[in-house]
């Protein structure tokens, strides 16, 4: 029966990538594929594309690659090359070789494997690179992605939490983050299908796997690379998330847009004090539209 190993959003954390890259050299699978996000979030995008293309595991596209593509390229506003909101992009952009753009500028929207029927990759949703699917989708969203990617298992990333939903129609995996989990759980994340025969997925059965890695490793090379420093903001932000485990960058932008004020580091102590990483997304949405109202 072939094993599959999937991964996603990797976002240039080289650590957490070698780590998986171990774990799955001692599992084994008969195939690998990769979610999307190999890049963004993170300063180390060209080593972890480099790794990903000379093992030959086909990629898909996720909204990181074409933020980044777009700095690239020059389809960006022009306030996005001098504001501090966008400064860590700016980096991260500039960080990639040619080889790494043509690269990922090539990857395709979604995948199925070579060796196992009735199962889709794709990073956001059917329809879209930006669109998370997660616990808090219904099931009826979730029913009408399959439907629409005519698949049994549709298996996806971008949220950075791992899910396993059984709804009419099939099965939807999330099957996390490598290099920024969102689950209280710094180990780097990903899972393994296997075909098999029971199931509503057309048999296939799912094993997420966590592995242990030096976070301290991927600070220092924040530090080191000149990443953070440079990063403003938005650097500061996505280091509080890997020590965390926990959403912080977009909360922030959230925050910062409802109250009125500039995304700048400055603002970080005040937005941390409103904000709980434990929350439910609602109750925080809730609270912000109470405080932008006051």
């Amino acid at each position: 029966m072939p094993r599959i190993a999937i991964l996603a959003d990797v976002h240039g954390n080289f650590p957490a990538l070698e780590a998986v890259l171990a774990d799955i050299d001692r599992e084994a699978p008969d195939e690998v594929l990769v979610g999307g996000d190999l890049v963004g979030r993170g300063p180390e995008g060209s080593r972890v594309v480099r790794a990903i293309r000379e093992r030959g595991w086909p990629s898909i596209r996720g909204n990181h690659e074409e933020y980044l593509l777009d700095f690239r390229r020059g389809r960006v506003p022009s306030e996005w090359h001098e504001t501090e909101e966008w400064a860590a992009s700016r980096w991260m952009a500039a960080e990639l070789a040619t080889e790494d753009v043509d690269y990922i500028a090539a990857l395709p929207f979604s995948l199925a494997p070579a060796g196992g029927e009735g199962l889709t990759l794709i990073h956001g949703s059917p329809r879209s690179v930006n669109e998370g699917l997660g616990p808090w989708t219904s099931d009826g969203k979730l029913g009408s992605h399959l439907a629409a990617c005519g698949a049994a298992m549709l298996v996806c990333g971008h949220t950075h939490r791992p899910m396993h939903r059984v709804v009419s129609g099939g099965e939807v995996v999330n099957v996390g983050s490598v290099g920024l989990p969102f689950n209280r759980d710094r180990r780097a994340q990903y899972a393994i299908f296997e075909s098999g025969e029971s199931s509503e997925s057309g048999g296939w059965t799912v094993e997420f796997r966590k592995v242990e890695y030096d976070v301290g490793e991927t600070l220092a090379i924040y530090e080191s690379s000149g990443f953070l420093g440079a990063g403003g903001v938005t650097a500061r932000l996505l280091k509080l998330e890997l020590e965390q485990a926990a959403p912080f960058l977009v909360p922030f932008l959230k925050w910062a847009s409802l109250v009125g004020v500039e995304r700048r580091a400055a603002r970080i102590g005040e937005f941390l004090d409103f904000y709980d990483p434990d929350e439910p997304v609602h109750e925080f949405f809730r609270r912000l539209s109470a405080l932008a109202e006051a």
